[in-house]
């Protein structure tokens, strides 16, 4: 078993980052930064300028917000502004009312009152700036390297949080040295009551796919999934669209901007949602214990953790591929399968899905994660078959955790010119 005071920073490490939020992250998060700004001005805002990087905004522009039936950025900053509460963190809107939506289309209609721009000359991918004037009245707030980590703030002049200097975010600094060796370790040796929060997870993302699955979301694939006819017939009625069925469901009404709490994974909604309901579903289809639920999740959820401590916040490599894997080694331990089985499961997915890009959050996220995890599950089953992609075939190595830095370096590095690509082709589309 892993030391105490080992469990404890991995516990922590968990609790930072499997966090509840409404709606998708990177919006929430400018929401959360303009109301930072607002309460720091205290007063409303005549005018608010935003500086954002380019992931930030590239996941922000086709993505619906909580509460308003309005899709982009400009409504998500007049509610942060009007309404936002910093301390609701990423659930900072959801206080929304259809009065508060009204009043902020007023807002978004004045002119100039709201402008939006890239950041020029950053590095950081996961960078907000918002500034807030009242005539004469200034106030700033800055969040940089994590979705809720504030590096700056100032009112007139008089700073009251300078971080910037730093250049990590605070989870970052705070960050535990993990191994897929010490995931699978933790998950599966630690004191059961230490890691039962994990089950808040189950609890909040199968009622969004719970109440999804009884509304019409973004492109419906988790109904569709679930009750078309044409669909049973090729892929029948069982464990496996099940799983498809209740990941993309929730996926759908969280794009879609559903006013529903869901828990996210490393500052993401989806990846929360793919780590946690293929797992799910597969414990209560095959009638798994409580405990065996909870340590695959935490080894799910944890593995998601570690992979995105090489490969960011955010990156030009979908969430769902690292999400995906995480619930695929949740789905191998509840197989039967032990550490060389999970491992096998991480290398089969890394062969499979490295390079699928992100190209901004919007409603066919649902399509990228039901690829994702149908995935995971086919790697889950020759994991238990013992066949696993070998180091003679392209990014893998004899060491899984080699691997995994392969697929966090082309995420993080390798594919930086893609993402500018993705975003360029994203803000000048053609009408014709």
């Amino acid at each position: 078993m892993i030391p105490q005071a080992e469990r404890e920073q991995i516990i922590a490490l968990m609790k930072r980052e499997v966090v509840p939020a409404i709606g998708c992250t990177e919006p929430i998060a400018v929401a959360l930064c303009t109301a930072k700004a607002a309460e720091t001005l205290g007063c409303k805002p005549e005018h608010i300028n935003v500086y954002l990087s380019a992931n930030i905004l590239k996941n922000a522009m086709g993505v619906g917000i909580p509460g308003t039936g309005m899709i982009g950025l400009p409504i998500a900053i007049a509610l942060g502004a009007l309404i936002g509460k910093s301390e609701y963190q990423l659930e900072v809107l959801k206080d929304c009312t259809p009065e508060a939506v009204e009043e902020g289309k007023q807002m978004i209609a004045e002119p100039n009152c709201i402008n939006i721009a890239l950041k020029d000359d950053i590095e950081e991918k996961l960078y907000i700036e918002v500034t807030c004037t009242s005539g004469n009245d200034v106030a700033t707030a800055i969040i940089s390297g994590g979705h809720t980590h504030f590096v700056y703030l100032c009112r007139n002049g008089e700073v009251s949080l300078d971080k910037r200097s730093k250049g990590t975010s605070e989870q970052e600094e705070e960050s535990v040295e993990l191994t897929l060796r010490k995931v699978y370790d933790f998950a599966t040796t630690a004191p059961i009551d230490e890691i039962r929060f994990i089950l808040e997870a189950k609890h909040l993302n199968k009622n969004a796919a719970e109440q999804a699955l009884k509304g019409c979301y973004g492109h419906g694939l988790g109904r569709m999934l679930k009750e078309n006819h044409n669909e049973k017939q090729i892929m029948g009625n069982n464990t496996f669209t099940h799983i498809l069925s209740y990941t993309s469901a929730a996926c759908d009404a969280r794009m879609a901007g559903a006013m529903i709490p869901v828990m996210s994974n490393s500052g993401s909604g989806n990846q929360g949602i793919a780590a946690t309901m293929p797992v799910v579903i597969y414990a209560e289809d095959n009638h798994k214990s409580e405990e065996e639920l909870i340590r695959a999740l935490t080894l799910s959820h944890l593995t998601a953790i570690y992979i995105k401590q090489s490969l960011g916040k955010l990156s030009a490599l979908c969430g769902c591929v690292v999400a995906a894997t995480g619930s695929c080694c949740g789905i191998t331990y509840l197989m039967g399968g032990k550490y060389a089985q999970v491992m096998y499961a991480v290398q089969n997915m890394i062969a499979t899905l490295t390079g699928m890009i992100c190209d901004g959050a919007k409603p066919s996220c649902s399509l990228k994660v039901t690829s994702g995890v149908s995935t995971a599950v086919m790697s889950a089953i020759m994991a238990m078959d013992e066949k696993c992609v070998t180091p003679v075939e392209g990014i893998i190595e004899e060491n899984v955790n080699r691997s995994i830095r392969n697929l966090t370096r082309i995420g993080a590095e390798g594919m930086n010119e893609t993402d500018k690509m993705v975003l360029d082709i994203m803000t000048h589309k053609h009408n014709d």
